[in-house]
């Protein structure tokens, strides 16, 4: 299937950043400078702030997502928000299973799974995220890591599930470090993604998934990495505070 028929989709990840106050303050700089884009824009702002956000940004293309999203509809879960909750504030993309969750909370892929299957009965699109760490990609093991977190994190999904989920590879050594895979790195692997997805699902059901890259993609080298043909946007970290980079990363996926 041509690239252009999938969509294409811009997600900010704001991670643990910015008050109400300067929430306000930046996405006034957003609002004023993405006004025209050809992609779907997303920002994915701390739990606390989605009020603030879905508000600052109620007459603008932005939508606004959550970071996280827990299984259960309600309970004695301490910090954590249901998908329901997310629903009610008008939430319609969250990011399930991202590296930091993983390393620093315990998230494995049964959970990313459980999580994601929440966000589908209640009508949101999850970002599942996938991805290496430096040394399995030294031992040439990418690839079994890749294969275990879809395979896990997809468990009994149905097809039509599949359609409204974004995949975003992430590899973990070039997250918040500087450092970033080529252009080629990130299409094998995003091709690889796809590929595994045609033989879990349907050929034609992987040429319908948007697969983001996640790896501390920028305003230098967005233009790239969206040109390669199984790169369908960036899931982006850094970038997404600064109101002139990601409008420009935004202006690349054109």
């Amino acid at each position: 299937m041509d690239k252009s028929k999938r969509q294409v989709v811009i997600a900010g990840n704001w991670k643990m950043n910015k008050n109400a106050e300067e929430t306000k303050a930046l996405l006034a700089e957003m609002t004023t400078a993405i006004k025209d884009a050809d992609c779907k824009v997303l920002l994915c702002v701390p739990a606390i702030n989605i009020s603030t956000a879905v508000e600052a940004t109620k007459d603008s293309i932005i939508e606004i997502g959550a970071q996280n999203c827990h299984w259960a509809a309600n309970g004695a879960y301490t910090g954590e928000i249901s998908a329901d909750m997310l629903k009610s504030f008008g939430i319609k993309y969250a990011i399930i299973g991202h590296s930091e969750r993983r390393q620093y909370f315990g998230e494995t892929d049964k959970t990313v799974n459980m999580r994601a299957l929440a966000c589908h009965e209640n009508g949101i699109t999850p970002i599942i995220c996938v991805g290496e760490n430096l040394e399995e990609r030294e031992k040439d093991i990418t690839k079994d890591v890749i294969k275990t977190q879809i395979t896990e994190g997809l468990a009994n999904f149905t097809k039509q599930q599949l359609h409204n989920t974004i995949i975003a590879y992430e590899p973990v050594w070039a997250i918040g470090t500087g450092k970033t895979a080529t252009a080629q790195q990130a299409e094998e692997v995003c091709a690889y993604i796809r590929e595994l997805l045609g033989e879990l699902f349907c050929p034609m059901c992987a040429q319908k998934v948007t697969i983001q890259y996640g790896g501390s993609m920028n305003a230098a080298n967005a233009k790239e990495l969206l040109s390669m043909p199984n790169i369908d946007g960036g899931l982006i970290g850094g970038a997404s505070l600064k109101a002139t980079d990601f409008n420009t990363i935004v202006e690349s996926a054109k």
